[in-house]
């Protein structure tokens, strides 16, 4: 549909006629109307609705006339069209900016034709600023060196903003300030320990929706050994669920290669280590098992080590028990020290009747979490966890004696 601005525009002829012999003189006056025209190529391109970001659009104008793109608001300098003027068809362009407010901004243009606008206004509607705080990659995560040092993140925002360090990483990770440029600067001491997180706040107290907590990630120049089993997933995550567990000589090349070892333990010859979700099991009906760490290869000389681990005994669907005996010990170099004799794991998962309720966590620190230390542990000590005091548990209780292990832990410690 073509809309039309019309201008009329006269031109006189004089007719002079002989008729019988005699002369009249006649005027005649003939009206003729031109017809000026404008329209746009897309006639529905008339609302433009950007984001905050700079857009920018092109517009096709036909027409047999100049025209110009007239601002209705002197004042909205964030619109402007280029060529604002044209003689005949044409195309301009309409340049949007970035809208650094956090509020909707909208103006409006004219087209004028021979002095007539065309019928429909060209309206802009640009969306507001979405408040923002960026912090490093976007990633809400850093990982920095155990060793005490600086370190600094660039940093980008559209509002007045903060750090503040939670105070339970406030010991080991100061915030030093930002400069010009939005580079913050942060000083963490030496970690001797297992890694740590430390959380920085970064807050806006006028815009709280763009508030965002970066996760400080350090290593540690105190661990030898660190291992959470998430590389292993057979069978289930459900502990009396045996389905699709899978013994150690059935591991994945890869999943052996990592060191930890078990030994022959039933009439067969053949290892009770068992991968699960996540974690490991030690031992079946009649046979203890075990889990053999690698050695302890990055100590240099001598050192003393504490071992964390997590542990919680069987338990059947129906809800029978298992015994819950633990044995540690050490081969190679070093002496145990605060082990108990065995470890009795009397946290047991829920069976089916959910003796301990849907919120219960077997796994819960409070509940599974064990430690030692080994004196005098060399790059040869490995350390050996077992489900009984004999790989033959025929006779010995109840022949069973099911445990679970996960979350491994060997720092190296100083007294």
């Amino acid at each position: 549909m073509k809309r039309h601005i019309k201008t009329f525009y006269t031109t006189t002829a004089l007719c002079v006629g002989l008729l019988c012999g005699s002369f009249l003189c006649t005027s005649c006056e003939d009206e003729k109307t031109v017809d000026s025209y404008l329209e746009l190529e897309d006639e529905y391109q008339t609302t433009f609705s950007p984001t905050a970001d700079e857009a920018e659009y092109r517009i096709t104008v036909r027409s047999n006339r100049p025209w110009q793109v007239v601002k209705k608001d002197s004042d909205a300098d964030w619109v402007r069209p280029f060529p604002d003027e044209g003689e005949a068809d044409g195309i301009f362009t309409l340049y949007v900016d970035e809208n650094p407010t956090f509020e909707t901004r909208r103006t409006e243009l004219a087209l004028v034709v021979d002095g007539e606008e065309y019928p429909v206004l060209l309206t802009v509607d640009q969306a507001a600023a979405v408040p923002t705080i960026q912090v490093g990659d976007g990633s809400g995560t850093v990982s920095v060196a155990a060793g005490a040092g600086d370190f600094t993140l660039t940093s980008s925002a559209n509002v007045e903003w903060t750090c503040v360090v939670d105070e339970a990483a406030a010991e080991w990770l100061s915030y030093n300030g930002i400069d010009e440029d939005g580079v913050l600067s942060f000083t963490v001491t030496e970690n001797l320990g297992a890694e740590r997180t430390g959380i920085v706040h970064c807050v806006s107290e006028a815009e709280p929706s763009a508030n965002v907590d970066i996760t400080v990630v350090q290593a540690s120049n105190g661990v030898i050994l660190q291992e959470d089993f998430n590389w292993l997933a057979y069978g289930s995550a459900t502990t009396w669920e045996t389905t699709g567990e899978t013994r150690y000589d059935s591991w994945t090349a890869d999943e052996r290669g990592r060191g930890w070892t078990s030994s022959p333990a039933d009439a067969s010859g053949n290892p009770c280590l068992y991968a699960r979700q996540g974690f490991v099991k030690l031992g079946k009906t009649n046979y203890a098992g075990d889990l053999i760490s690698p050695k302890l290869s990055t100590i240099s000389g001598t050192a003393d080590v504490q071992v964390t681990f997590k542990a919680c005994a069987y338990v059947s669907k129906g809800g029978a028990k298992d015994d819950n005996e633990l044995y540690v010990s050490v081969l190679g170099a070093g002496t145990l020290e605060g082990a108990d004799e065995p470890y009795i794991i009397s946290n047991y998962p829920n069976s089916s009747n959910m003796e301990y309720g849907p919120d219960y966590d077997v796994w819960a620190p409070e509940l599974a979490e064990r430690t030692f230390i080994i004196r005098g542990a060399t790059s040869e000590t490995q350390i050996k966890f077992m489900g009984g005091k004999s790989y033959n548990m025929t006779g010995i209780g109840q022949g069973k004696n099911r445990i679970f292990l996960d979350d491994i832990l060997v720092q190296v410690i100083s007294d």
